[in-house]
Formats: structure tokens, sequence, C-alpha cells
């Protein structure tokens, strides 16, 4: 078996398992948000759906990584697993906390109407971890 290529699809797989749990986390409260304004009778912000979706970038994070990895002229696979196993950890718990961010930017939003700009950046504040994941493991992969 070649253990580089496991630690390809270690980090594909972890980020994309993040990317899951952190979409289900903040899509309930865009739901539950939605569910308030329309008992309400608010409009619904359709701008929540950004909060429910920024954790699918990890899953992009992931498969560009694995992409590296793959073509990656490092030959010791017990380094690439580990590199895959990390780099995958530190990209599902940024999508995870993301997705609590957008969840709480969500009730937020849906209750105030204000305050969109101070929230995506608290969001974009959680991707930046999964972003110097990809990028550091990329570069000590090259």
């Amino acid at each position: 078996m070649d253990l580089g290529q496991l630690g390809a699809g270690i980090v594909m797989g972890i980020a994309a398992l993040g990317s899951a749990i952190g979409i289900a986390i903040a899509g309930q409260a865009a739901i539950g948000a939605w569910k308030r304004c329309y008992m309400n009778n608010k409009p619904a912000p359709f701008i929540l759906t950004v909060f429910a979706g920024a954790p699918l970038t990890q899953t992009i994070y992931g498969f560009l990584l694995m992409q590296t990895m793959k073509s990656a002229t490092a030959t010791d696979g017990a380094f690439m697993v580990g590199i895959g196993l990390f780099s995958g950890i530190a990209m599902a718990a940024s999508a995870i906390a993301q997705g609590k961010a957008g969840a709480a930017g969500s009730d937020a939003l849906g209750e105030t109407g204000k305050g969109f700009a101070q929230y995506i950046m608290v969001v974009g504040l959680c991707e930046t971890v999964a972003l110097f994941a990809m990028v550091f493991s990329m570069i000590v992969c090259a």
C-alpha cells in the first residue's frame, strides 16, 4: 500500500466530514431563523444561505491539498499520512467552528436584520485556519 496516497485520501475525507458537520450546524440555525421570520410575518433573509454554506469551502481545500499530495515528490509515506491526518483535522475543526459562528450569525441577523458584515467577518476568521493548514501543508509537500 502506498501510504502517501492514503494520506491524500485522509485529508480529503476528514475535511469533507468537517464541512458536513459545519453545514448541518449553520443550516439548522438558518432554517430556525427563517421559521421565526415567517411566524412574525417578516421577510426571510436569503443571505442566511451564506452562513449555511460557508463550511463547504473546507472540502475544496481538502481536495486541493489532496491533489498536491498525490503529485508530491516526498517519498516518506508516514510523513504524508501525518500531513493528511493533521491537516484534515485542522480543516474539519475550522469548518465546525465556522458552522457554529454561522449559526450565531443566522440567529442574530434573522432576529435583528442587522450586522451581516460583522458576522461574516467572524465566519471568515474561522475560514483562515483552514487556509493556513492547506497552504502550509502544500509548502511542506512540494
